[in-house]
């Protein structure tokens, strides 16, 4: 397998894990009868910590093969018959899985979240159908709206831009969520529980996520510290003039071990660095007070820009032009290759040319191949 679990001390796991563990107390609840309520069975860990569960993901390019659990259902290749037939089964709904072959955050998702944690499968299966969709596949889909695309375009209308994406619909078709790339699986479980008890109906995903997972009392270790990050104040504002360089935002927060993880190997790379060069880099705690001047031109701070912007993962990067305007995140867990690969897109401005990153990679990929194709 391409991943491993982190440790971490002790002391932080204390003042990290102990809110969660009591803020999804639907997930975590110390009694066997809660567990068995809400479809668990006793077998997870009830002393669950969110800086342990991350599995490293080695994202180089090579091949996997991603198969689908045997309990994902067949589709129909029609939504809404999908849906109805869930709905017939007692389902809360379906989840369409967009993935594809050859993509380790894939791996990690089928391998670890569906499949080592059987709290997440038990839970999955009893509240959802689950439908695999291809990103590059041919297969016509009948959507929600009654439109017939291939899978490939399906993916791209979706944008679907990191594989795995899940897009989570509600017995009434409703979109309550969606999770672009990998989560580990605290915060999968967090993201199920969202959907099944209906919070989608009364605040975000980001006030959820942030009840759930407050600022500690105590910042144990300071956030990491990089020399390509600008230091304060933090002038940001691209409204009025273009700015000779693109902005990207690291949106973290202390005791983060996901954050620990992005500034070890990813952020280390040379040829990582060298493109950050060509960024104005900015680093902010999200629940800080740091005064902010955004790119649109507004005084806020950090916690106020990150609220407005829907924050809900550390580490999140925002990416935005020389105008100002957010152009691409990053919110999930992301690896060296992705990282670069985003910072080139990014740099080559690539959503201009192409309708998303995937298929901005693919053209690349097919110009290296065949350099004559792309002369004009």
């Amino acid at each position: 397998m391409a991943f491993m679990f982190f440790k971490s001390s002790a002391s932080r796991s204390f003042f990290i894990a102990l809110p969660i563990a009591f803020a999804f107390s639907g997930l975590t609840n110390l009694n066997e009868a809660n567990a068995s309520e809400h479809g668990f069975s006793m077998g997870f860990n009830l002393e669950l910590n969110p800086l342990d569960d991350t599995p490293f993901i080695d994202d180089a390019p090579r091949a996997t093969d991603n198969r689908h659990p045997a309990w994902f259902s067949e589709t129909f290749l029609n939504l809404p018959e999908d849906l109805a037939r869930a709905r017939l089964k007692g389902k809360k709904g379906i989840i369409l899985y967009f993935g594809q072959t050859h993509c380790a955050y894939c791996e990690a998702l089928l391998e670890v979240n569906f499949k080592k944690e059987q709290d997440i499968v038990n839970y999955t299966q009893q509240n959802f159908d689950v439908i695999a969709l291809d990103i590059w596949g041919n297969r016509i889909v009948t959507d929600f709206d009654g439109n017939e695309l291939e899978e490939k375009a399906l993916a791209e209308f979706e944008r679907t831009d990191f594989t795995p994406s899940l897009i989570f619909y509600t017995d009434d078709g409703t979109e309550a969520l969606r999770l672009r790339g990998y989560y580990p699986p605290y915060r999968f479980r967090g993201a199920l529980k969202y959907v099944v008890e209906e919070y989608y109906k009364a605040e975000s995903y980001a006030d959820y996520m942030a009840r759930a997972n407050p600022p500690p009392k105590f910042d144990l270790e300071d956030m990491n510290e990089q020399a390509f990050f600008e230091v304060p104040p933090y002038g940001l504002d691209r409204s009025r003039f273009a700015a000779e360089k693109p902005l990207v935002v690291f949106f973290e927060r202390h005791n983060c071990h996901a954050c620990d993880i992005l500034h070890s190997d990813p952020l280390e790379d040379e040829s990582t660095r060298e493109l950050l060069s060509e960024f104005e880099a900015v680093q902010l705690d999200m629940w800080s007070e740091q005064k902010v001047l955004t790119p649109a031109g507004k005084r806020s701070t950090a916690r106020e820009w990150s609220r407005e912007l829907g924050i809900f993962n550390t580490p999140t990067l925002v990416f935005f032009d020389r105008g100002g305007n957010e152009v691409f995140r990053i919110d999930s867990v992301v690896r060296l290759y992705r990282l670069r690969g985003v910072l080139e897109y990014v740099l080559a401005e690539g959503y201009e040319s192409a309708p998303s990153y995937q298929r901005w990679r693919e053209i690349m990929q097919q110009a290296e191949i065949n350099p004559e194709s792309t002369d004009s």
